[in-house]
């Protein structure tokens, strides 16, 4: 082929890729709304209202929190627990953002629980105060939240959820205890000689939170796990609960799940009581497997 051939081809092959990636470009939009079944002009919260009617089988358990309920769902986590524990019966959603306050957590709000969806959460626990305990005069002062605006904020979250679903059950969880000294081991561990020389949350001023947590819980009439007191029961409870003196070590999981799966059994969330999503397979005849989903 002379050179005039090849430019002629290549210059053919460019305009039938520019063709073909003009037709996609103006079909992918209508792609999409086929899809989704929604109008160009649909809103992002309408999508979202649209896609959470998919998950309306099942009940919903929302974990809402700071680190301790973002590293739930790690092997041997208490979220991972919850979703174990309610297998086909409900399913756990974590939404635990690291270092978060209850002041920042007010502007997740409206994204997380948007008032408009269709299918709001059966169960919500709030699961704030580590790190709003912060002290004001050390490396995470940035982080402190004063208690009296903790309370506040507490209660701004709750009253949201009940807006968002009147029903919906809410169960607080207070902060943990703090072992000063394994925060100072952890520091250094991590830092060197740049560690921080005292610890930026103590046990003491934490308590305090913890208690005001529960105030809310009482005030408002809700359920609560005393997770503070609950641990420090136990001798040798710095190591055996808290794998840097805050965060939870498999043990210390373990005491967060049990403690609130005995809150919700008594809301009436019993796994062993709650219906299967779909049928058990047991249900299913094989000569016609469609009939046990028309009759379930």
């Amino acid at each position: 082929m002379n050179r005039r051939g090849k430019e002629d081809r290549s210059r053919f092959k460019a305009a039938i890729f520019s063709l073909v990636f003009l037709l996609i470009s103006i079909s992918f939009p209508s792609v999409l709304r086929f899809l989704f079944k929604v109008s160009s002009s649909t809103s992002n919260e309408e999508v979202i209202t649209e896609m959470s009617s998919v998950f309306g089988r099942k009940a919903q358990i929302v974990l809402f929190g700071d680190s301790i309920t973002e590293q739930s769902f790690c092997p041997d986590g208490w979220g991972a627990s919850l979703a174990n524990a309610y297998s086909r019966k409900a399913d756990v959603f974590v939404r635990g953002y690291g270092g978060y306050n209850t002041r920042w957590a007010l502007n997740l709000l409206d994204d997380i629980f948007p008032l408009n969806c269709s299918t709001p959460p059966t169960a919500v626990t709030i699961f704030f105060g580590a790190n709003d305990a912060a002290l004001l005069d050390r490396t995470s002062q940035r982080q402190h939240v004063p208690i009296d605006e903790y309370k506040e904020n507490l209660c701004k979250i709750v009253n949201h959820l009940k807006k968002c679903s009147p029903d919906v059950m809410i169960v607080l969880i207070t902060p943990p205890p703090i072992d000063e000294n394994g925060r100072m081991e952890f520091a250094r561990s991590m830092y060197g000689e740049k560690a921080m020389d005292k610890a930026e949350r103590t046990n003491e001023i934490t308590g305090i939170y913890a208690n005001h947590c529960i105030s809310v819980a009482n005030e408002l009439g809700l359920p609560y796990v005393d997770l503070s007191s609950h641990m420090q029961g136990t001798p040798g409870w710095q190591k055996k609960f808290l794998r840097d003196g805050l965060h939870l070590t498999g043990e210390g999981n373990a005491v967060v799940f049990r403690q609130v799966m005995a809150v919700f059994e008594k809301l009436g969330l019993q796994p062993e009581e709650m219906k299967f999503d779909f049928p058990h397979h047991s249900k299913i005849d094989g000569d016609d497997p469609t009939k046990a989903f028309r009759d379930f």
